[in-house]
């Protein structure tokens, strides 16, 4: 027999461009009854209320949390600001989806950790790329076993120095933010998701910071390795420091999963789409006159097509809107997936920092991370 869906009263905290693109998904969803948002700008509050209909809008997500119309909750913040935010979600005992990480501090997404386990929350984590119809078929034939034993991953991602700029440019600590913490956490959590059956027990890296070091305090690239109790290795490396006519909207990637009885390589770098043009494009995720070419495609929630999101993070919505209203499973990561993909990312970046292997688990109150 079917399951009755439950009607959704959606807050969205956050309406910048992640909150706008999910809002106006969930404002087609047929479970939302009613939608607020909590933006602290109270132009793009409004400008973004009307454009997907919203019911209520205020600066204070305590006023919009406090709605009794409130049954989840999307939390859409810059990613230094999302503990708060959290833990009064918490507070209202409601379904969260959470764009990751938890916490740009491991010790405050330890904490913000336990307070969901300690709820029995339902919380996921925005690890958008799980949704995208070739990770999933891969993760389909890791799961069956047509690879054997999965014993070696490789893993490159190449972005231009848009992204980096953007998130140095938002953060009050530009220590506690990386290429690893910020965006090569998506590749690493597809891997670890594949790889979620060993543990992981020492990292080992390098990184190099002569572009973003001087300009902002950043990290240019890190390359690493992950090793498991099993002997399993997985090789990353990221660099967000790629110039900014690199064609990459936001990233290319490519994956190598090598198994006992089989191989499976995946090509993510979207150069199967190459868009030039005379006239510079003012849209996409950081429009600059100077970029021509663009490989289509790379820009990770989707694209807009014929006036809607189309892609991963409109399918991820769809995805926990119906885990939501229905209770249907979705390949969604967990608040506990989100922390162990921090704790991996900080303990690399620790190695890098110490130039000399770092033991896993990372406690989240080692005082080498400060």
């Amino acid at each position: 027999m079917r399951n009755k869906a439950k009607g959704v009263g959606l807050a969205i905290i956050g309406a910048g461009r992640v909150g706008l693109f999910r809002g106006e998904v969930a404002a087609r969803h047929p479970a939302i009854e009613w939608i607020g948002i909590a933006e602290r700008n109270p132009n793009r509050g409004a400008d973004v209320a009307g454009r997907i209909g919203a019911d209520y809008v205020t600066t204070d997500y305590h006023e919009l949390l406090a709605r009794p119309e409130v049954t989840a909750v999307i939390i859409a913040t810059d990613e230094h600001l999302h503990v708060d935010p959290i833990l009064a979600s918490v507070a209202r005992g409601i379904p969260m989806l959470i764009e990751k990480p938890l916490a740009t501090n491991l010790a405050d997404s330890a904490r913000v950790l336990k307070a969901i386990e300690d709820a029995k929350l339902d919380a996921v984590v925005g690890y958008t790329q799980r949704f995208r119809r070739k990770w999933l078929s891969a993760k389909e034939k890791v799961r069956i076993g047509a690879l054997g034993d999965v014993t070696m991953v490789t893993s490159r991602a190449f972005m231009n120095r848009l992204v980096a700029i953007d998130n140095y440019k938002r953060t009050d600590d530009p220590t506690t933010i990386s290429p690893l913490v910020i965006s090569g956490t998506h590749a690493l959590d597809i891997v670890m998701w594949y790889m979620e059956k060993k543990t992981p027990v020492e990292v080992y890296a390098r990184s190099i910071d002569k572009v973003l070091g001087p300009l902002y305090q950043g990290i240019d690239a890190t390359a690493g390795m992950i090793m498991f109790s099993d002997g399993s290795v997985y090789h990353l490396a990221i660099s967000w420091a790629l110039p900014v006519t690199w064609p990459g909207a936001v990233y290319s990637l490519e994956v190598g999963i090598n198994g006992t009885t089989g191989v499976l390589t995946i090509d993510d770098t979207h150069r199967d789409m190459v868009l030039a043009v005379s006239a510079p494009q003012e849209e996409g995720y950081a429009p600059d006159r100077s970029r021509l070419v663009d490989f289509m495609g790379s820009y990770p929630p989707g694209d807009m097509a014929l006036g809607e999101l189309r892609g991963p993070m409109a399918d991820e919505t769809v995805s926990w809107l119906s885990r939501v209203s229905l209770g249907l499973p979705t390949p969604a990561a967990t608040a506990a997936e989100a922390h162990n993909r921090l704790m991996l990312t900080k303990a690399l970046d620790l190695s890098a920092k110490l130039k000399q292997p770092v033991q896993l688990p990372l406690d989240p109150n080692d005082p080498r991370l400060n």
